[in-house]
């Protein structure tokens, strides 16, 4: 019992780190789009978070697990079953995506405007203006919000044991099945999302604490 709940801990944090990079490069794309001079590319990137976070999160699940299925099934007039997890990977980093968003634009935004401007006078493409200039001084503002939305998207990975994905909650669910014993198994996996939750929260001090280094040495 032991192996399989080491098994099912190695795949809730394996959907969670798969959807929080998938969820990060979406996020900046959407931050990016609301932020655009096209109109048209801001109301679209509007209207796609407005319904995401307006959606309740397990329906999002549904969605793209029964949804992509079918998707399928129609394009190609084959039933093609998509994995549990590879649906659950892509809702929530969605779901996160939706949400991370916001901090990112709103980090983009606290940059200050002379930065990009001072970048390109000394002849710094868009491009490489944005990734050495803009970005890290973005990241250093986004962090704390980040961070946070990692700790919620750590636990919405117990929505995929709905469509099969056999987490720590699915097997938990099954062992309090087989021995009767749900407060035993239910607990032990609290436990083990308790201790995930510390160590996160552990790295993501240590990473505060590294993007802040420079502005301590300056007011010093």
């Amino acid at each position: 019992m032991l192996e399989l709940f080491f098994n099912a801990t190695l795949m809730t944090l394996g959907l969670a780190l798969s959807s929080l990079l998938l969820g990060l490069v979406l996020a900046t794309l959407l931050a990016l789009g609301e932020l655009s001079r096209f109109r048209l590319l801001r109301y679209l990137t509007v209207s796609w978070v407005t319904i995401i976070r307006g959606l309740p999160e397990i329906l999002v699940v549904f969605f793209i697990y029964f949804g992509a299925t079918h998707l399928l099934f129609l394009l190609t007039d084959e039933f093609i079953e998509i994995s549990p997890f590879s649906a659950g990977t892509v809702a929530l980093s969605l779901i996160y995506s939706s949400y991370a968003s916001q901090t990112l634009r709103g980090a983009f935004m606290a940059v200050p405007r002379g930065q990009s401007e001072a970048a390109k006078a000394l002849g710094l493409s868009s491009g490489r203006c944005f990734y050495r200039v803009i970005l890290p001084q973005a990241w250093r503002h986004a962090l704390p919000g980040l961070g946070n939305q990692w700790l919620v998207l750590l636990k919405d990975t117990a929505l995929v044991a709905l469509i099969g994905v056999t987490d720590l909650l699915r097997q938990a669910q099954l062992f309090s099945s087989q021995t009767y014993e749900p407060f035993t198994w239910y607990a032990t996996a609290g436990v083990i999302y308790l201790v995930i939750t510390l160590i996160s929260q552990h790295c993501l001090d240590k990473m505060k604490q590294k993007t802040s280094q420079h502005i301590r040495t300056v007011n010093v």
